[in-house]
């Protein structure tokens, strides 16, 4: 039994020739057969309508047609084929004109139709220049460390178990000190040479304070000639499900800017000096080259244009720890407080002389001096006493300066204002300030000509 073929085969055209668009449109993937059925619809006399069209007057309709082929090729005896070409013959030339239209309208669709594309994450912003380079070099995962095992022995002691939670986690996890890093900074944040590398402190939700820093005071530019390059130094939330989206803003915000240091430990106020070593232990092999340092949190106000001006002065090779210096006290022993550190976790009553941990400045000298110290010391609570005791044991002092102020700035008369730009203007750090605050001052100083005095007041 012989299948017949007419022109377009007649019933190859409506079936076989339709059977190999689909299957080259379901080879090509993403929902191709449901564009058969909408090509055809945008083809105006595409292949859905003729299917559905009607002979008229003396021809016969497609369906007609696809018939009489049908039977001709089923039974010879009663259809001869002489007839059945005559019949399919018949057809009207315009329908077989619309056949040829459609057919020919739906395969150039098809091969026009892209394959969709794959669903991908927005950036938290459009790209600033730059931003695929910086995507690009971002330094490669670090393996996992192995998971460091509480000191059981310390449950033993007799004061172990009246102690606040929070210092019982201390003292069973003060020797560990090997954190994978889940964020570094990009690969070329060191190069060239950095002059002053900012290297702040931030809690993992503190994304307003960062993007203010980021605004303000840290940006990364030079001043007079020196390169001024910006470190969020940040751990993880103590919640899972608060760690999982502050983890994915985080990410976001180290592929925007490649600027977040996050290690994988609980960011917390005793962690503190975990953090501190661990930068160092980074700036080891990621920023030796750095001139200064300066570490600060992301709640002060830093005028890094002054600090760079006070840094020209000195040898980034010989020692200089400046800040608000803090000497002659000593362990707070009163349970309720911030600061509370019990006999069991520094049995002396005096701390050696240190710079509040608000913010201080030092050399790189004075920065190897201190991860040399810091390896052989544990681990002490409080990180800017910490790094007193580093000092100390290097047989290093701390200075201050009256232009840091980790207290607070304090009006010299009830009548002015102490958010008056008037006095900052010649200060180098100043505590606690509000991520709006920083951007009002970092504004006003920034004025061309800013007046002070008496006939002169912009807060």
């Amino acid at each position: 039994m012989q299948e017949l073929r007419g022109p377009f085969g007649c019933r190859q055209s409506v079936e076989s020739q339709a059977g190999r668009i689909t299957e080259r449109g379901v080879a090509r993937g993403g929902g191709v057969a449901g564009e058969l059925r909408l090509g055809g619809a945008r083809a105006g006399r595409g292949l859905g309508q003729v299917k559905s069209a009607r002979g008229g007057g003396g021809g016969c309709g497609v369906r007609r047609a696809a018939a009489w082929c049908h039977r001709g090729s089923e039974d010879s005896s009663v259809e001869p084929e002489e007839l059945v070409k005559m019949r399919c013959s018949r057809i009207r030339p315009d329908l077989w004109l619309t056949v040829a239209l459609g057919t020919v309208t739906l395969v150039a669709l098809l091969s026009l139709h892209p394959p969709p594309p794959a669903v991908s994450c927005p950036a938290m912003s459009p790209d600033p220049p730059g931003e695929a380079e910086a995507r690009s070099s971002l330094s490669p995962a670090r393996p996992r460390p192995p998971p460091c095992v509480a000191n059981a022995s310390m449950a033993s002691h007799p004061d172990f178990a009246q102690q606040p939670r929070h210092i019982r986690d201390f003292l069973l996890h003060r020797h560990c000190r090997a954190f994978r890093l889940l964020q570094d900074a990009v690969a070329t944040k060191c190069a060239p040479a950095v002059f002053l590398l900012m290297a702040i402190k931030s809690s993992p939700h503190n994304y307003e304070r960062r993007e203010l820093v980021r605004r303000t005071w840290g940006r990364e530019r030079q001043v007079q000639g020196a390169p001024l390059r910006r470190v969020f130094l940040v751990g993880t939330a103590n919640d899972p499900h608060q760690a999982s989206k502050v983890n994915r803003l985080l990410d976001l915000e180290a592929r925007t800017h490649g600027d977040i240091l996050q290690w994988d430990f609980h960011d917390s106020f005793f962690n503190l000096t975990l953090k501190q070593v661990l930068f160092m232990d980074w700036q080891v092999s990621r920023c030796p080259n750095a001139s200064f340092v300066l570490n600060g949190d992301d709640d002060v106000f830093a005028h890094t244009d002054n600090m760079v001006t006070y840094l020209r002065g000195h040898d980034p090779d010989r020692h200089l720890f400046v800040g608000h210096l803090i000497q002659n006290v000593g362990p707070i022993r009163v349970p309720w407080s911030k600061y509370y550190v019990p006999h069991l976790v520094a049995p002396q009553d005096h701390y050696p002389p240190y710079c509040g941990g608000g913010g201080f400045l030092l050399s790189r000298f004075t920065g190897t001096a201190l991860r040399q110290a810091a390896s052989a010391l544990d681990l002490f609570p409080i990180d800017d006493v910490f790094l007193g005791m580093c000092l100390r044991h290097q047989g290093l002092r701390p200075a201050g300066h009256s232009g840091v102020r980790t207290g607070g700035l304090h009006s010299p008369s009830a009548r002015l204002s102490s958010f008056d730009p008037c006095f900052y203007r010649d200060l180098l750090l100043v505590h606690r300030f509000l991520p709006y605050e920083l951007l009002l001052m970092w504004e006003a100083l920034n004025r061309p000509n800013v007046t002070c005095g008496r006939q002169a007041r912009l807060y």
